[in-house]
C-alpha cells in the first residue's frame, strides 16, 4: 500500500470512528502517524491540526444537527475557545522536547480513557 493510499485509509477509518463515537484526530490519527507512518510526535500533531483547517466534520455535524443533537451556541463558543487555545497550545508544543510531548500526549490519552471507562 502506498503512503498516499495509507493516509486516505487512515482518514476513512478515523472519520468513521469520529462520526460513530466522536474520536478521530488526536486519539486515532496522531498515534497512527507515529507508529504506522514513522512521523515524529511534533509532525503527527502538526499534520493532524493542519487536517482540521478544512471543514472535515461538516457532514457528520449536519447529520447530528438534523437529529437535534447539536447545541449550536455551545459549539460556537467551543470553536472560539479552540481557535485561541490551539494557538497557545501549538506554541508550547513546538517549544518542548519530543519525548516530553509524547509523554504528555500519552498521559492525556490514558487519563481520558480511564475517566470514560469508570464514570457514570
Amino acid at each position: 500500500m502506498t503512503t498516499s493510499i495509507g493516509y486516505l485509509v487512515l482518514g476513512l477509518v478515523a472519520g468513521g470512528l469520529s462520526g460513530l463515537v466522536g474520536i478521530g484526530g488526536g486519539v486515532i490519527i496522531v498515534p497512527a502517524l507515529i507508529f504506522l507512518f514513522g512521523m515524529s510526535q511534533h509532525s503527527a500533531q502538526g499534520t493532524t491540526i493542519a487536517m482540521l483547517v478544512l471543514p472535515v466534520g461538516v457532514l457528520a455535524a449536519w447529520v447530528y444537527f438534523r437529529q437535534g443533537y447539536v447545541n449550536v451556541p455551545a459549539a460556537a463558543l467551543l470553536a472560539a475557545g479552540f481557535f485561541v487555545g490551539s494557538l497557545a497550545g501549538a506554541r508550547v508544543a513546538v517549544a518542548i522536547p519530543e519525548t516530553t510531548l509524547a509523554r504528555v500526549f500519552g498521559a492525556m490519552i490514558i487519563l481520558i480513557g480511564l475517566k470514560m471507562m469508570f464514570s457514570r
